[in-house]
């Protein structure tokens, strides 16, 4: 699973030269990720980078076992007092390889999800790397939503990518590209030309 940093260091330094040139106000738009700017998202993935597996027992424990708590005083603790602050944080952590107590591919699914989080709404379009995605979409629907992930959502439909050697799972079929399921399953909106199906009600009722 070594081979997991590479992406992982080439996502972070792809997504802090998008947004080099973005703005300051635009920070203050709101991501994909509801209830997050797109600055709080940047600060969550300093505060994601930074994360150790004592580091991360400790603070959940304090945060009263509060996964959106625990996030929420990431974001607090690592925003800084503007977006060129956070992104120079980020910079600062780009190539670090500590993480919190769960598999490797979760980085994968941190910065292939909140990537499109921030970069869609400033209309930046990014080709991730084809591995990437699948493999945080396979993490995804094998991950139970407790833990963040999708598998109760994903639950008696197949997705299928068209761009991919890619089917997963029994039942009407949800196709797409792979990043538009991995967006999906892990209940970011898509436009609605990029997923079909006879699935896609199922899929929907998941959530």
């Amino acid at each position: 699973m070594g081979d997991v940093w590479p992406m992982v260091h080439a996502e972070r330094v792809a997504l802090i030269g998008d947004l080099e040139s973005v703005e300051d106000e635009r920070f203050a738009e709101p991501s994909l990720c509801e209830g997050w700017t797109v600055h709080d998202v940047v600060a969550h993935l300093v505060d994601g980078a930074r994360a150790t597996r004592l580091g991360f027992v400790v603070g959940l424990a304090r945060a009263g076992f509060d996964f959106d708590r625990l996030n929420a005083h990431g974001v607090a603790r690592e925003r800084g007092a503007a977006p060129r602050e956070t992104l120079a944080r980020l910079a600062a952590v780009a190539s670090r390889t500590s993480t919190p107590p769960a598999p490797l591919d979760t980085r994968l699914v941190e910065e292939v999800v909140h990537g499109e989080d921030v970069r869609r709404p400033l209309g930046i379009t990014y080709r991730y790397p084809p591995e990437a995605v699948v493999r945080a979409l396979r993490l995804q629907v094998r991950t139970s939503a407790s833990f963040g992930g999708a598998k109760e959502k994903v639950a008696g439909v197949r997705l299928r990518a068209l761009d991919a050697d890619l089917a997963i799972g029994d039942g009407p079929e949800v196709r797409g590209s792979a990043l538009a399921l991995l967006l999906a399953v892990s209940g970011r909106p898509v436009g609605p030309d990029e997923l079909g199906g006879a699935g896609l009600g199922a899929l929907a009722r998941g959530r």
